[in-house]
């Protein structure tokens, strides 16, 4: 059966017109009325790609008090995502082929954003053995990582860039050494110090990237084909670090989150532990540097780490609170709002869908016929507050609550299904 989306606007266009979608593939633009089947009015708004969340935590298996696959995944749609790479620091961590395929299995039959699988690089992420990266990508996992721990092992991270290279696949890294980072609640300078809380410093972001990228220039100087990509980039050092490597040619990508880029450490002064993320809001020195790395092509993509806890978890106080900020569903309307103007909607459109297909090596979307129907519809113009009460995320809560936004998703589409609609949920 057919899906016409009429009454939308192509990006950079006025022009009001219908897409048709057929087989979860775009048919057409435009077609005649004989062929539209059902249709669904696109309200005026804009048309592009589904967003692609290169990094978010759904909690599933064994947190799902916290999140699950039901739940973020709605609530990804809600934010105009279609594709999501979930992490795997789960209870039990994602490093068992039969694990991989049961959650891709059961997110198949939710009809939500579709999800995408990444296994831990090493055996539980306890950074001892690797785990049996082979068989986690037959079974169809895209990614390796122990995202939610530091890689402290070099050389353990050597073997599986080595490894992961053979069969062609990115290993992701949170770039913090354990060590400098120790107990730091927050970033380390001079709001810390007024408050008397123990700081987490760049150098920690800095060091370990450091170390990363001299064994990335290694093994790319022997030959192999190896692929680092550096998680939510939080400072100014760090990124530095990443623009250097880049202009010597070293196969290293990297991302950048919403909050670190919109919020800074002066927020804890509130001592509200829902700004207590790892790594941790830094200056505004660094999120202007990392505003820089967006504008000259130095991050490749943007990724909410969407982190979800009970509410009862963040209400404890900032030193025993868990790490982690809940926003997906709100992240499209954040950017625009701040930065479609002086970013570009275009520049910021490929940094929320192609950036992270690059990343993985996959081929950007496309809105052309014949294409994957993955599809987002947004109000450019409408501003609404933002309510974490009517959240499909099961973190009814977000650090940009009540702020007026922009941009808002109308109606997401994956593979020519509505997984999403406005006023329909």
């Amino acid at each position: 059966m057919n899906l016409t989306i009429t009454n939308v606007k192509r990006l950079g266009s006025e022009e009001r017109e219908s897409v048709t979608l057929e087989d979860g593939l775009i048919k057409g633009w435009n077609l005649p009325e004989d062929q539209h089947g059902e249709t669904l009015d696109g309200r005026g708004g804009t048309l592009i790609p589904g967003l692609f969340e290169p990094h978010a935590h759904l909690r599933e298996p064994g947190q799902t008090e916290k999140e699950d696959l039901a739940s973020g995944l709605a609530a990804a749609a809600a934010g105009g995502y279609t594709n999501v790479i979930c992490m795997p620091n789960t209870t039990p961590v994602i490093d068992d082929p039969a694990l991989v395929r049961a959650l891709q299995e059961k997110a198949a039959g939710l009809g939500l954003a579709r999800l995408h699988v990444s296994a831990a690089l090493t055996q539980g992420q306890r950074g001892e053995r690797l785990a049996e990266l082979s068989a986690l990508k037959s079974a169809g996992a895209v990614m390796f990582t122990d995202d939610g721990r530091t890689n402290e092992d070099a050389r353990l991270l050597r073997l599986g860039l080595e490894y992961a290279a053979s069969l062609g696949m990115v290993v992701s890294v949170h770039a913090e050494d354990a060590s400098l980072r120790a107990d730091g609640v927050m970033n380390e300078g001079a709001v810390s110090e007024t408050l008397g809380l123990p700081g987490n410093p760049v150098a920690a972001e800095a060091a370990r990237i450091a170390r990363d990228l001299e064994i990335v220039a290694y093994l790319h100087g022997q030959g192999l084909p190896v692929r680092l990509h550096i998680q939510h980039l939080s400072s100014a050092r760090g990124l530095e670090l990443v623009r250097s490597a880049k202009q010597r040619g070293l196969p290293v990508t990297c991302e950048v989150s919403p909050h670190h880029l919109t919020l800074t450490d002066e927020k804890l002064r509130s001592f509200d532990a829902i700004y207590k993320v790892a790594p941790p809001l830094r200056t505004q020195a660094d999120a202007d540097a990392l505003f820089e790395g967006l504008l000259d092509g130095t991050v490749d993509c943007i990724a909410t780490d969407h982190a979800p806890h009970t509410r009862a978890e963040k209400e404890r106080d900032l030193l025993e609170a868990p790490f982690g900020i809940p926003y997906i569903e709100v992240a499209w309307p954040v950017m625009y709002t701040r930065f479609g103007e002086k970013l570009g909607v275009e520049k910021l459109v490929d940094l929320m869908t192609a950036g992270p297909a690059r990343v993985l090596g996959w081929d950007a979307p496309s809105l052309e016929p014949g294409e994957r129907a993955d599809l987002m519809v947004f109000d450019p113009d409408t501003e609404r507050k933002v309510n974490p009460a009517s959240f499909q995320s099961k973190a009814k809560f977000c650090p940009y609550a009540g702020e007026t936004l922009r941009g808002w998703p109308l109606l997401t589409v994956v593979g020519g299904e509505v997984a999403f609609e406005q006023g329909c949920q």
